[in-house]
Formats: structure tokens, C-alpha cells, sequence
């Protein structure tokens, strides 16, 4: 297989990847707003804890994006995804922010609840 087809494969495997994670995040998001903390927001939390855990580890930088390098010398933000460029550019910053409201909400959600 070439590199040009492996790094296709790639590309899809972390779209899907991305993905997913957008469907954990905005769960999560939904579920604090309408108030309902239930198993899969802590699913969630979990799913979004190993993410941090596993971007820690690799100094914030994706482990398939570190398999893609192998198939590009491509330095632009979206080598490694299907994704707009100026999305993938920022794309840590963007959840990063929605992931921390959802959390903030949570927090309340939870203290009010009491």
C-alpha cells in the first residue's frame, strides 16, 4: 500500500475519532443545560478524562497524528484529518472551551441539587 492510501486511512480514522468525540462532548453539553446527569455523563467525563490523559502524555499532540507524520511532511493543520483547516487549527481550543462551560454547568447542576 502506498503512503498517499495509508495516509487516507489515517485521515478517516481520526475523522471518525473526532467524531466521536464531538457526539461525547456535545452529550455532555445537552445533558448538563437540560439538567440531566445521568450514567452517560459520567461516561462522558470518563471518555473525556483518557482523551486529556492520552494528549498529556503525548505532549498535546494526537497519536494518530503522530502515526500520519510518517505518511506527510504536510505542516498544515489538517494533514492528518478531514477537516477544514482553520477547525483543525483550533480545534483544542474550541472544545477546550465548550468542554469547561459543559463542566462549569455541571458544577452548578450538581451544587443546586442539593
Amino acid at each position: 500500500m502506498t503512503d498517499s492510501k495509508k495516509l487516507v486511512l489515517v485521515k478517516l480514522l481520526h475523522t471518525v475519532i473526532w467524531v466521536f468525540f464531538n457526539v461525547v462532548i456535545f452529550y455532555l453539553l445537552y445533558a448538563v443545560i437540560q439538567n440531566k446527569i445521568d450514567i452517560w455523563v459520567w461516561v462522558c467525563l470518563g471518555l473525556i478524562a483518557l482523551e486529556v490523559i492520552i494528549l498529556l502524555i503525548f505532549r498535546s499532540v494526537c497519536p494518530v497524528t503522530l502515526l500520519a507524520e510518517r505518511y506527510s511532511n504536510s505542516d498544515r493543520a489538517n494533514f492528518d484529518i478531514y477537516l477544514p483547516h482553520w477547525l483543525a487549527k483550533y480545534n483544542k481550543r474550541i472544545y477546550t472551551v465548550i468542554v469547561l462551560i459543559a463542566l462549569v454547568i455541571l458544577v452548578y447542576r450538581l451544587s443546586s441539587n442539593t
